[in-house]
């Protein structure tokens, strides 16, 4: 068996403050002063997003792809996972549906489900409007582009306007930013599923049927009633903007399934059943062979 993974013991002296953001229960804390501040989330029950996160933030790792730090961790008992605060250095994140709300004319920044207008053309309007530079607009597109792919590939179904940003910092009289590190991919891997619904569609070869089911936070278009797939939404888009797309398609090259497996494998022993396991693979070789078609 691979070598495990590390596992935190946060302790109760360590939290700072509650985060009220999002659907579940977390908090921040720092073991020093002058550490780093960490989140730490609970998974709702009978879900796997503690490992997903972990798994998610690896392979984001094996990608070259930029990505809050991940670790598992325990806190009174209780399993859990922990993010790295990246806002740092005088910086602060400023959260996808805070830009679109000043940006795209009439756009609700509150509504949590069914916000048709965050659709890809508007997201890559605000990187028009935020960064002046066309070729800083293009970069940032790119970073966002290689988030997709990743989302598509875990099958991260919950990349909604508060869960990408832009990291900013007033410089003199101005601001400076860029995007923010991808975060939250809780949403993943197939998480939700109970074991014998896993099992169902593993024997049963249904796990495509599964992943092109899925209903994506990111829209196509104002007028559908629900977002596509990860995957067939960087189908749609890497046909439609294939410049902005090919660096993403190059972070798949030299990578192959023997390293997803390594990788989930390493998910300790009572953290991650073994239909779990089966699943997230099954999950990653459809989604990685798709991509490849799709990309290389």
């Amino acid at each position: 068996m691979a070598n495990p993974y590390p596992i935190i013991e946060v302790q109760p002296e360590w939290v700072v403050e509650p985060e009220g953001m999002g659907s579940k229960r977390k908090f921040w804390y720092r073991q020093t002063e002058e550490s780093a501040a960490w989140l730490f989330k609970y998974p709702q029950p009978n879900t796997g997003q503690h490992w997903a996160e972990k798994v998610a933030a690896e392979i984001s790792e094996i990608l070259g792809i930029l990505h809050a730090k991940v670790e598992l961790a325990v806190f009174e008992g209780q399993q859990g996972s922990v993010t790295e605060s990246f806002a740092r250095g005088g910086r602060e994140l400023v959260h996808g549906n805070q830009i679109l709300a000043v940006i795209v004319h009439g756009y609700d920044p509150k509504r949590e489900f069914g916000q048709t207008s965050h659709t890809l053309p508007n997201i890559w309007q605000v990187m028009d409007r935020i960064f002046v530079a066309p070729e800083v607009a293009r970069r940032a597109k790119c970073c966002l582009a290689e988030y997709l792919v990743l989302d598509a590939l875990i099958g991260n179904t919950d990349r909604h306007h508060e869960n990408w940003g832009i990291l900013r910092k007033r410089t003199g009289e101005r601001w400076t930013g860029f995007i923010a590190p991808s975060f939250d991919h809780a949403s993943s891997l197939g998480r939700e599923l109970l074991d014998v619904r896993r099992e169902r569609l593993l024997a049963e070869n249904r796990v495509a049927h599964y992943v092109e089911r899925g209903r994506g936070a990111v829209y196509w278009s104002e007028d559908e009633r629900h977002g596509p797939s990860p995957l067939e939404l960087v189908r749609r888009a890497a046909g439609k903007y294939p410049d902005l797309f090919r660096q993403a398609s190059r972070k798949l090259e030299g990578i192959d399934e023997a390293d997803f497996r390594q990788i989930v494998e390493r998910v300790p022993p009572g953290w991650i059943t073994l239909s779990s396991q089966a699943f997230a693979l099954e999950l990653l070789r459809y989604n990685f062979k798709q991509l490849q078609e799709l990309l290389l």
